[in-house]
């Protein structure tokens, strides 16, 4: 009978130390597919996926988790939490005139440019000007919107706005495509981090 019970014994703390913890899982979870698959195995963990953007999840823990980095672990209480995409960009917003070198010769660019430039730093709005000079039909009044990426703007445009302060007026030329821009930098940079992270209860 002794024998019995300790065996019952041991057999019971051998399955007690051969469960895993929460943060030993969430080390071995890498892809949201993982992490979808440990949601349907462990409900009794409450389990869930975030998804947190910064400046829209504002609450304290929002703003801890904004704070990791991908593949992060760490407990709050007897939360568990991992981190399994973060992803920042830095969104750009400017005002622009376009001038199109292919129609007008590169006199008639310079002197356009200087024109408009010396207007915009006096203080006509960029809107006024992109209406009365842009040569490409946009419907927006000059502005670009939030941008990235040089699917949305050229690179040559996208540098020099990165590389100038808000209020700036300057040029930006794109040479082999005979495009020439006055532009000025109307926002400040827009930091964006965008995150997922896989929470459940334990430790």
């Amino acid at each position: 009978m002794k024998n019995s019970l300790v065996c019952v014994f041991l057999f019971i703390s051998c399955s007690l130390f051969a469960q895993q913890t929460v943060t030993e899982k969430f080390q071995k979870i890498t892809t949201i597919e993982q992490a979808n698959q440990f949601i349907a195995d462990n409900a009794a963990l409450k389990p869930a996926l975030l998804h947190l953007t910064n400046g829209k999840d504002s609450s304290l823990i929002d703003k801890r988790l904004l704070r990791q980095n991908q593949g992060d672990i760490f407990s709050v209480g007897y939360v568990t939490y991992k981190v399994l995409e973060a992803k920042e960009t830095v969104n750009y917003r400017a005002s622009y005139v376009f001038l199109d070198g292919a129609s007008l010769s590169p006199t008639q660019i310079d002197s356009m440019k200087k024109v408009i430039a010396q207007k915009a730093v006096a203080g006509t709005p960029m809107d006024k000007l992109s209406d009365e000079y842009t040569m490409d039909g946009n419907n927006t009044h000059g502005d670009t919107g939030w941008f990235f990426g040089e699917e949305m703007m050229p690179k040559e445009f996208q540098d020099a706005v990165k590389n100038h302060k808000l209020g700036d007026v300057f040029f930006v030329d794109v040479s082999d495509k005979q495009w020439h821009y006055i532009v000025k930098k109307t926002y400040d940079d827009d930091d964006k981090k965008e995150i997922t992270v896989l929470r459940a209860n334990g430790r």
